[in-house]
């Protein structure tokens, strides 16, 4: 009776170990290759609890999200054969788990290993097409987007995607970086010279053309108003004609202009104005 319950017991254990080996979990970021015999026989994206066969099938996990690489910093040449210093990092992921576990046999560093040979070399080639001074002044992202260009898709071949490529820091070499940032700021010194005499010849011409258009318009404006003043003088002289032809307004424009001789004589200080006795305007002080 006692070693029928311990083989009931064996056979719980055995069944428990059996299920325990038959189950396997897959996290969300993760993959999970089932290996028969140590070839790949499928490849569980999804996260959950999945079956395989007892001690026949084995796992192996693959990391699902963004990795990433720290590329060591490397000396590059330029086009006019100078040297810089490439200090940069690349994200990538496992886009294909199946071809990386092929091809790669699984290895995260083996694909680090890949990415590193075709990132320095798409770095070498997009600096050697720049001088120096294009790779110093180029804008944010330039490099960036000729080395991504240049790799393409190669990567593709092995089961990765590159997803960014980044340069942290590119530098001259400690030997020679002063020489060349003086270098640099003396010949935008020589440019901002440049420029500012340009202005300044320019500025002289748009003064000279806009001091002649000025006294143009003087010139004409005085010519204008000595043809109004002319005219209407003319205007004037023709209404005193008109006036003194006809008898009934001859007096009375006649006085008017007594008047205004009378008024200009008397502009200034202490002024005494003669009037003879039958002046109109000393008749008008006599009240007559």
């Amino acid at each position: 009776m006692k070693g029928k319950k311990i083989g009931i017991l064996i056979g719980v254990a055995a069944v428990v170990i059996a299920v325990g080996a038959s189950v396997t979990v897959t996290q969300q970021n993760e993959y999970k290759l089932i290996r028969q015999f140590g070839k790949v026989d499928r490849v569980i994206s999804s996260s959950g609890i999945s079956f395989k066969i007892p001690f026949i099938e084995s796992t192996q996990s693959l990391p699902k999200e963004t990795l990433l690489y720290d590329l060591a910093a490397s000396d590059v040449i330029t086009k006019d054969k100078k040297t810089m210093i490439s200090d940069s990092y690349v994200l990538w992921k496992i886009s294909d788990p199946l071809k990386f576990a092929q091809t790669l046999n699984s290895s995260v560093e083996s694909g680090e290993s890949r990415i590193n040979t075709a990132v320095y070399n798409a770095t070498k080639n997009a600096i050697s097409s720049m001088s120096q001074d294009q790779v110093i002044t180029s804008r944010d992202g330039e490099l960036s987007d000729m080395v991504m260009e240049a790799i393409g898709t190669n990567m593709d071949q092995y089961g990765i995607e590159l997803l960014k490529f980044e340069t942290k820091q590119l530098d001259l070499p400690d030997d020679n970086k002063e020489a060349v940032y003086e270098r640099m700021i003396s010949e935008r010194d020589n440019i901002a010279a440049t420029y500012k005499a340009e202005g300044n010849s320019e500025a002289k011409v748009i003064r000279n053309k806009t001091d002649k258009e000025v006294a143009i318009q003087i010139s004409d404006a005085k010519k204008q108003a000595e043809i109004l003043e002319a005219e209407g003088e003319q205007e004037y002289m023709k209404i005193l004609a008109q006036a003194y032809g006809e008898e009934d307004r001859s007096e009375f424009y006649s006085f008017v202009r007594s008047l205004d001789a009378l008024k200009t004589s008397m502009k200034g200080e202490d002024k005494t104005v003669i009037l003879s006795a039958d002046s109109p305007i000393a008749q008008i002080f006599e009240g007559k």
